[in-house]
């Protein structure tokens, strides 16, 4: 064949086009994280002067005669201005948003405190009677600044699954022209009908019939199938998979929007988008205590200026007093302080956690649904028996003559069978059987590793109770043959790895329903799972089917789990209440998950949850603490003992407010020593 080259450069733009929205939201993520930072710098500058010019501060540390001029009021009131229009805008915007919604959270509690402080005190600097707020306006602002950010660090950015599952595809194929010859073009200039060339190694370009050829594609990582699968005229083939050692001329039959890969890449689309938006156990706190906020001053205010018929001034300075000591500054910092604490425990111990709320979630899944290949298995093929038909060889010199010729190719089976042997025999004439096996000339025999699609293609019959049980059981079985008479055969399977069995067994005991969901047949399945220990197994689950599996479990009303590595469970992650990715897996695995397990081992799941169940109780301690603030701090500031001459001034409210921020710092802290 002549070869022709043509050149197109839109193929660039397709990828590009294909990964904008999530680039874009990445890029937004990071833009938000230097934004927080920013704003909380410039704040913190300026809350120093904020505090020298404060009255209160001034007169609590003495300092009143000489920091005190003409005009520093006024001052006070720029610098307070800049920072609740700066430092406050993000809140001020989450506010409108969180109404909007009507979803009324932390925001909002925030922006009703800052405003209320920041209104209150413009007044009193311009003529009513008062004391300002504007240091605790200007500390609040700060700490919330400081604690959104450390929260947005904290969580790993947007995912980039789709642009992962495109980037599977080759960019170009070899079509083969009306006149026969080969034209090297890109992906998209592809269409249903034309013909293709796939050369061994290469990835398979779209969806298609094989026209010519015979050879053997790995489908692993689309189909979860552990071993290659043999491609002869007329099977299909998957775009995206990789061509094993034979050429194979295809026809055409699906691309762009319609071929496999592409609708995989839909169902992650769809699965991220109905994925739940449960708000974060900060956020509810929030709720609580904004109305907590508003009902406290709008009593406070009642009781002070129409019940007991204080003057408005003092009435309304309880109110702001109330207002302001109900949104606690540990509040801002409870949650963030222990996801900070938490994430840096995990990266230390192999968890990485890019999705917050799944995390906290896993503390309560009542099933995990763990993929099959290179999560319970190594996803990599072991020998398990060697079978010598009686007379024959002995099992050293079968796996010796076996592992000779198997050296010489590159077949995930041909690897397996050449590692299990030190010794090897000289091979002359090498060949191999596309879609078949492997033949060679040892010491003058003719010796072949073979299918068992060879033996039925020559009619080649054996009587063993051993190879039949291996067939049963779902193992792959390949025959030795020297000068075409049958010597015996070798087993292999995907082999379980220890952890998983230690893993399943330990969730077990915690209540956790443990099953399996794989694209391998139900003698494979079957075998793993009673190997294992697991409470449920689905077998023969094509990769469009596991997020409806995860589905169908979850309608059983349980809180599932999902662990896999392949682009095939990449649906099923997304889909998942928490979806836990093996690290060693593909990238779109990866990012399709919450929860990435660095070190490759089961077990890691186990640890997983065990720090989720930490991480949720030191929120809730957490949560408490500033909670306990409000208990003592807000009565107080309403003024409830105030006939026997208790009244908490703003700098009091400020003392028991820094001593709820230092307890929830130390608290968040200690989570590194909790067994």
């Amino acid at each position: 064949m002549d070869v022709k080259h043509t050149t197109h450069h839109s193929h660039a733009a397709m990828k590009e086009k294909d990964g904008m929205h999530q680039h874009h939201h990445h890029n937004h993520h990071q833009h938000m994280i230097e934004d927080f930072r920013q704003r909380f710098w410039v704040s913190m500058i300026l809350t120093i002067p904020i505090l020298f010019l404060s009255p209160m501060l001034q007169t609590l540390f003495g300092f009143e005669k000489s920091l005190s001029f003409n005009g520093d009021k006024y001052w006070l009131l720029v610098f307070s201005t800049i920072i609740f229009i700066y430092g406050g805008t993000p809140f001020l915007k989450g506010l409108w948003s969180e109404l909007s919604n009507k979803t009324p959270g932390m925001m909002t509690l925030i922006a009703v405190a800052i405003s209320t402080a920041f209104f209150y005190s413009a007044v009193v600097v311009l003529g009513l009677p008062g004391k300002v707020f504007f240091w605790e306006l200007a500390t609040l602002i700060d700490l919330m600044l400081l604690g959104h950010w450390i929260e947005m660090k904290s969580v790993v950015g947007a995912s980039q699954a789709l642009q992962k599952l495109a980037a599977l595809m080759p960019t170009t194929a070899h079509k083969i022209s009306e006149g026969n010859n080969l034209i090297e073009v890109n992906l998209e200039d592809l269409k249903p009908g034309d013909k293709v060339l796939v050369k061994p190694g290469e990835k398979i370009p779209s969806d298609g019939v094989v026209l010519e050829g015979e050879s053997s594609v790995n489908q692993a990582m689309l189909t979860g199938e552990s071993n290659p699968i043999s491609k002869q005229t007329s099977d299909p083939v998957i775009g995206g998979t990789v061509n094993g050692e034979g050429s194979l001329t295809i026809k055409v039959e699906k691309t762009g929007k319609d071929s496999f890969l592409s609708q995989v890449i839909l169902l992650v689309e769809k699965a991220q988008e109905s994925k739940s938006k449960t708000q974060n156990l900060a956020n509810r706190a929030a709720v609580w205590l904004t109305i907590v906020a508003l009902s406290g001053g709008a009593i406070t205010f009642f009781a002070w200026s129409v019940i007991l018929s204080h003057d408005i001034a003092f009435s309304l300075e309880r109110t702001v007093t109330v207002m302001v000591i109900t949104c606690p500054h540990a509040l801002g910092l409870a949650i963030p302080l222990v996801v900070a604490v938490s994430t840096a425990l995990a990266a230390r111990n192999g968890l990485m956690i890019r999705n917050r709320t799944a995390f906290e979630m896993a503390r309560n899944l009542q099933a995990i649904v763990f993929d099959k290949t290179g999560t319970l298995t190594k996803g990599e093929f072991g020998i398990t028996d060697v079978v010598c038909l009686e007379g024959s060889l002995n099992e050293k010199n079968l796996l010796m003559l076996a592992s000779s010729i198997e050296q010489h190719s590159e077949h995930p089976i041909a690897k397996a069978i050449a590692k299990a042997s030190t010794e090897f025999f000289k091979v002359d004439n090498f060949k191999s059987i596309p879609g078949k096996g492997a033949e060679g000339t040892i010491e003058q025999k003719h010796v072949q590793v073979v299918s068992p699609g060879y033996l039925s293609d020559n009619n080649i019959t054996f009587q063993s109770k051993q190879i039949e049980q291996a067939f049963e059981s779902g193992k792959t079985v390949i025959f030795v043959l020297t000068d075409g008479e049958l010597k015996g055969a070798i087993a292999l399977a995907d082999m379980v790895r220890e952890e998983s069995i230690q893993s399943i067994k330990q969730l077990q005991a915690m209540g956790i329903q443990c099953m399996m969901l794989t694209g391998d047949n139900h003698q494979v399945a079957k075998a793993v799972s009673d190997e294992i220990g697991l409470d449920d197994y689905f077998a023969e689950v094509l990769p469009q089917e596991k997020a409806k599996k995860i589905q169908e479990i979850q309608a059983r009303g349980l809180l599932v789990g999902m662990v896999g590595d392949g682009v095939n469970d990449a649906p099923a992650l997304v889909q998942a209440d928490v979806g836990i990715a093996i690290g060693a897996g593909t990238e779109v695995a990866i990012e399709s998950a919450d929860i990435i397990l660095v070190h490759n081992d089961p077990r890691d799941v186990v640890a997983t949850i065990e720090l989720a169940k930490k991480t949720y109780r030191k929120m809730i301690q957490n949560l408490w603490w500033a909670a306990g603030y409000n208990i003592i701090a807000m009565p107080l500031a309403a003024g409830v003992l105030f006939n026997v001459g208790i009244l908490l001034s703003p700098a009091a409210g400020a003392v028991l407010m820094s001593l709820s921020t230092v307890v929830v710092a130390i608290n968040a802290k200690l989570l590194k020593y909790e067994k």
